[in-house]
């Protein structure tokens, strides 16, 4: 008996401990999809709102900077600190995100990003002196760190990860589409002041609160935080400095940053380009800024469903490829609409490149360490929408704004090598996970 005790219990224990480190993942995936449980849906179209609210935020600083040089009299290296400003909010929020979300869950989230948007909008909408503004847009960039962590981590573990963040993130470009236009129409057909353009962004954070505090006020915590591992083996330090995760948290961080960069950076800077290198008009100059932006936004949504099918990192690569070679054309081709076709199909090829970098990041690390890794890749990220922009304008000061392009071709080669140092992807039926 007692010969025949010892496999009896060996058998029922290694059962026990296979489940424990097996079936979480499997059960996740079953139960998290946009539809089910049916609060979800609604969890869903409140975070595409708040990405719209972003996009808007930050397509907003290129149309107006030719009107804000004007309003305060400055150079471009000093106008550029709208850009640069909102890293102190990205920086914070990249070294709170884990806190906020383990203290608050999504709830804090949902009331905390809304408000710093809304302290920021009613700040600009009084117009005040330059370095309050420049203030006023700290609280914006800490707002846009905390949302783009909390919602790519969510929707990013969820079924059909790719379409969902493909959304997430064409509303995001949704939003850079329509800033530009309501700028630009504002200030040139409406002849208003620069600042009137705040008062809809007002209205805009103000939905945002309302809406995501209805949808996720039933989350003080997140599904990681109450996972007993979150402690030991979910906390940023391990992201950042145990090797096994390390390589792919700070790859992706970098890519990111670099990628933010590009696309706030030529979103910012194009119309000032068009109507100085090119002669455009005003309008015809802000629509460009449009055009890219929309472009990205039907990338986002087409190509979000062509990168599954080729895989993420070949995906990536051929898109890089391709947005090389427009780029190429909008700095060599000094033609107005050439430029402006360049411009918008850029922003088609760069489109994906966010959602692919989340949906990376979900196969290649542990669940337990999707919310730290995400989340602070997501925000230093987002610190690329305030450095680069910023190194833009202070070249553009000392060598013209003609810059632009060498500086958006060279930093897309970068990225790409980026992402080519990222592991191989597991194969369908190879675990999906890096293990510590």
């Amino acid at each position: 008996m007692a010969a025949a005790d010892g496999p009896i219990s060996n058998d029922r224990e290694e059962p026990s401990f296979e489940m424990s480190t097996q079936e979480p993942p499997q059960i996740f995936h079953q139960a998290e999809r946009w539809n089910h449980p049916r609060s979800n849906i609604l969890k869903t179209l409140a975070t595409y709102w708040s990405f719209l609210v972003m996009g808007m935020n930050d397509a907003a600083y290129g149309p107006l900077i030719p009107y804000l040089e004007s309003h305060y009299n400055l150079s471009y290296t000093v106008v550029s600190l709208v850009f640069f400003s909102p890293l102190g909010g990205y920086t914070l929020a990249a070294c709170l995100n884990n806190r906020i979300h383990a203290k608050l869950g999504r709830r804090g989230v949902a009331w905390l990003a809304p408000g710093c948007h809304i302290i920021a909008y009613i700040v600009n909408c009084l117009h005040p002196p330059y370095p309050v503004l420049v203030v006023s847009f700290i609280f914006a960039g800490f707002g846009n760190g905390l949302s783009d962590a909390a919602w790519n981590a969510w929707l990013g573990n969820m079924a059909n990860a790719n379409q969902l963040l493909g959304l997430l993130h064409g509303f995001y470009g949704a939003g850079g589409v329509l800033s530009p236009l309501i700028a630009t129409s504002l200030i040139t057909k409406a002849r208003l002041e620069w600042y009137y353009f705040y008062y809809i962004m007002i209205g805009c954070a103000a939905l945002e609160l309302a809406f995501l505090l209805s949808a996720f006020w039933d989350s003080p915590g997140t599904p990681v935080e109450d996972d007993r591992a979150d402690e030991s083996k979910g906390g940023l330090r391990q992201v950042l400095f145990k090797k096994t995760y390390a390589r792919v948290t700070w790859l992706c961080a970098f890519f990111l940053l670099g990628y933010v960069g590009i696309e706030v950076a030529l979103g910012g800077w194009i119309v000032t380009f068009m109507m100085q290198i090119r002669n455009g008009e005003a309008f015809a100059s802000g629509m460009t800024a449009t055009g890219f932006w929309l472009g990205l936004t039907v990338g986002r949504v087409v190509l979000g469903f062509v990168t599954p099918r080729l895989g993420e990192k070949v995906s990536i690569v051929v898109y890089s490829l391709l947005a090389i070679g427009l780029g190429l054309i909008l700095w060599l081709v000094p033609n107005f609409y050439a430029s402006a076709v360049a411009v918008s199909l850029q922003g088609f090829f760069l489109g994906p490149f966010f959602p692919a970098v989340v949906v990376v990041a979900t196969k290649l690390l542990p669940k337990s360490q999707h919310v730290s890794a995400i989340g602070f890749a997501a925000a230093f990220g987002g610190g690329g929408a305030a450095v680069l922009p910023f190194v833009v304008g202070a070249l553009a000061q000392a060598r013209g704004v003609e810059v632009l392009q060498p500086f958006i071709v060279g930093l897309s080669g970068g990225i790409l090598l980026l992402w080519l140092g990222l592991p191989r992807m597991p194969k369908k039926g190879e675990g999906n996970r890096l293990s510590a």
